[in-house]
């Protein structure tokens, strides 16, 4: 095991040191861990961030650590399997314990104590970074991509949900627990790349749907993968029933909302901004499910 104490800033980060160093891969995914975890106020709540290929697989707030990161796990245990562990707050021993069952590559967190260093300690080639904070999502700055014959260059995305004016569109406005989960649940979009669809329930993520060509695949996919989960856990349903769903960009068309429906989504968070806001906002109302507009995309490339 390495254990790397690093600063905040990316800017200052150093590969780790110790058995294995960590692979271009290993940076590339930890980085998008590290950014999704500074979502989550450490004052507020302990909260898990779980990433396999550079899309969180798993995101869950708990009363505590241990508890946080079990319900990220049981989102998608399986694409955990080999991923990175985020931690908004000291790596205590619990939740040391629970993330060393299976195969992990990195943890990050600010800090650990001495017991849950010596527990990751114990396991080979699982890393350790401390990282001393947290990201500020609201910080400035160039987000950087090499294209042929250059670089494309645009502003960093440091919108945040908790900033945002939400304007509920439909005739039935969400309960306060389904606006917690509608805010977490696009926090959580923010760090999935487009298009991308998060089913979100009790501040936690029960199925993610990353990266597809489709917005209704992706809430496809996002189903699917809670139905796979609730078959693993032993669940009488997946965990999408009564759940809420968030969309990083506008539903172009209705299907995609009518999936979240079929899947058990009872509120919907969105940007708006379609020329057929009108027709999804209509087949919101007519299947009885609230809806917010953000006026604000994510849309991570």
């Amino acid at each position: 095991m390495a254990r790397t104490r690093i600063r905040a800033r990316r800017s200052t980060r150093r590969r780790a040191r110790g058995r294995a160093s960590l692979s271009y891969n290993n940076i590339n995914d930890t980085d998008a861990a590290y950014e999704c975890i500074g979502e989550f106020d450490t004052k507020r709540t302990p909260a898990c961030v779980i990433v396999k290929h550079a899309n969180p697989c798993g995101v869950a707030e708990g009363a505590s650590l241990l508890e946080a990161y079990k319900k990220a796990l049981a989102c998608d245990s399986t694409s955990a399997f080999g991923g990175i562990v985020a931690l908004n707050r000291t790596l205590d021993a619990d939740a040391a314990k629970a993330i060393v069952e299976i195969f992990t590559e990195v943890i990050i967190a600010p800090d650990a104590t001495d017991e849950a260093i010596a527990i990751v300690a114990a396991k080979k080639n699982l890393r350790l970074l401390l990282a001393d904070g947290l990201p500020d999502p609201r910080a400035g700055g160039l987000t950087v991509k090499s294209v042929a014959g250059g670089l494309l260059v645009q502003s960093r995305d440091n919108a945040v949900v908790d900033d945002m004016q939400l304007k509920v569109v439909t005739k039935r406005s969400p309960s306060e627990a389904e606006l917690n989960d509608l805010r977490f649940a696009f926090r959580v979009a923010k760090h999935v790349k487009s298009n991308t669809i998060i089913y979100a329930k009790d501040l936690a993520t029960v199925g993610i749907g990353a990266g597809q060509m489709s917005r209704v695949d992706s809430a496809r996919i996002a189903a699917r993968k809670a139905q796979d989960a609730a078959a693993e856990l032993k669940l009488a349903a997946p965990m999408t029933k009564g759940s809420v769903v968030a969309s990083d960009a506008f539903f172009p068309f209705a299907d995609g909302l009518l999936v979240a429906i079929e899947a058990g989504a009872t509120a919907v968070i969105q940007p708006g901004g379609s020329m057929r806001d009108n027709e999804v906002i209509e087949a919101a109302d007519k299947h009885g499910i609230a809806m917010v507009f953000t006026g604000t995309r994510h849309f991570r490339h």
